[in-house]
């Protein structure tokens, strides 16, 4: 593909999926996006609206309050110490990071952007816009010379795959012999459901056990959208390396990207409490618990999932077959063609709609399994 040329929005094609779904008897339920429908929280709100006295240009880095509250956040909830201001950067949402990491590292034609098999679309097109070649691989052996950049997303969206320590490490490790920036994105590292990750934390590409004493081309983004239901905030972060982070923040000065001061201070307000991330959790898992064994009673398979928003799940055929199912029963899914090559029997199923809406889908798939 052509530098600067774009594909066709992919999601354009559910269009008739959704308009069968629309036709049922109970309403359409909507598990195509993973977008948060819970109330985003009273303290956040709170926040938000008390600085909203917003006169004077934000910086891009950040408020030292912010930064702190990053720094402080990393300690206590993924094992990250040491990190310092210079460490950390606040960013507008994280696709935008995510879309936008290529140019601001000032990679181009010739220049080799790796990504997971089962990916979301935006690492491929921040490759796109400035002429990189993307390439969909979990191989570390498989990564070519001309490898600049690689992305890591763990837990995994859409799989729900965690990578371990031992795993972290060994793509760092080749990462750092081909003089590549790695970075991990890691927004849903709160969301762990099973084996280990059901009691422990799901591991951080900058935990001392992958990095050691040195964090060298090595960041990890995170987005509060998941977490605290602030997908509408644009609220996100990245840490990691301060000479990468250096060089980001300098482009991202030149171009005026800055996260706005009001949600500066509910960035700070949703760090520094913990009690409405565990509630949201619980709300994922009770409806997790209810969809998961509706599928597999219907005839799915749920293949990793272990953490994360979403199931992964096979009918194994075609994911469009399954889609269309699914679009029979008013269940809106995601087909696995959507996130690369190599699933294409998979769908994806968000977590992220109402308890009622949840039921209704787990009975939907429970009927059509006895039918």
């Amino acid at each position: 593909m052509a530098r600067g040329e774009l594909p066709d929005y992919p999601w354009d094609l559910m269009a008739p999926f959704r308009e069968r779904a629309a036709v049922h008897p109970d309403g359409v339920v909507d598990l195509s996006i993973g977008s948060p429908v819970d109330p985003t929280p009273a303290l956040v709100r709170e926040a938000l609206a008390n600085a909203t006295d917003a006169h004077a240009y934000p910086q891009t880095t950040g408020t030292d309050e912010l930064r702190g509250a990053i720094i402080d956040w990393f300690a206590r909830r993924r094992g990250v110490t040491g990190l310092t201001a210079a460490n950390v950067l606040p960013t507008v949402g994280s696709k935008e990071l995510v879309a936008l990491l290529p140019f601001l590292l000032g990679l181009g034609e010739g220049d080799v952007v790796v990504h997971p098999r089962a990916a979301y679309p935006s690492y491929e097109m921040g490759a796109v816009l400035v002429g990189a070649t993307a390439m969909a691989s979990d191989d570390p052996a498989e990564w070519p010379a001309a490898t600049k950049l690689v992305w890591l997303n763990s837990p995994g969206n859409p799989d729900g795959r965690v990578l371990t320590i031992d795993e972290l490490r060994a793509a760092r490790d080749r990462a750092l012999e081909l003089d590549a920036i790695i970075v991990g994105d890691e927004c849903y590292a709160e969301l762990g459901w099973e084996g280990e990750w059901a009691d422990a934390p799901v591991p951080s590409l900058l935990d001392p056990r992958v990095v050691g004493d040195s964090r060298r081309n090595t960041i990890v983004a995170y987005s509060l959208s998941k977490q605290s239901n602030m997908a509408g905030y644009r609220t996100a972060f990245i840490a990691g390396c301060r000479t990468v982070i250096g060089r980001i923040t300098t482009v991202r000065k030149h171009a005026g990207l800055m996260l706005p001061q009001p949600l500066q201070a509910a960035m700070i307000a949703a760090l520094r409490d913990d009690e409405h991330v565990a509630e949201q959790k619980e709300r994922y898992r009770a409806r997790r618990e209810l969809l998961k064994p509706a599928l597999e009673a219907a005839g799915f398979r749920v293949d990793r999932s272990e953490a994360g928003l979403y199931l992964w799940a096979t009918e194994g055929r075609d994911a469009w077959d399954s889609i269309g199912r699914l679009a029979d029963l008013g269940i809106v899914a995601g087909p696995g063609h959507f996130y690369g090559v190599h699933h294409p029997e998979h769908v994806r199923l968000s977590l992220t709609a109402t308890d009622e809406r949840i039921s209704a889908a787990a009975e939907r798939l429970r009927a059509a399994a006895a039918a």
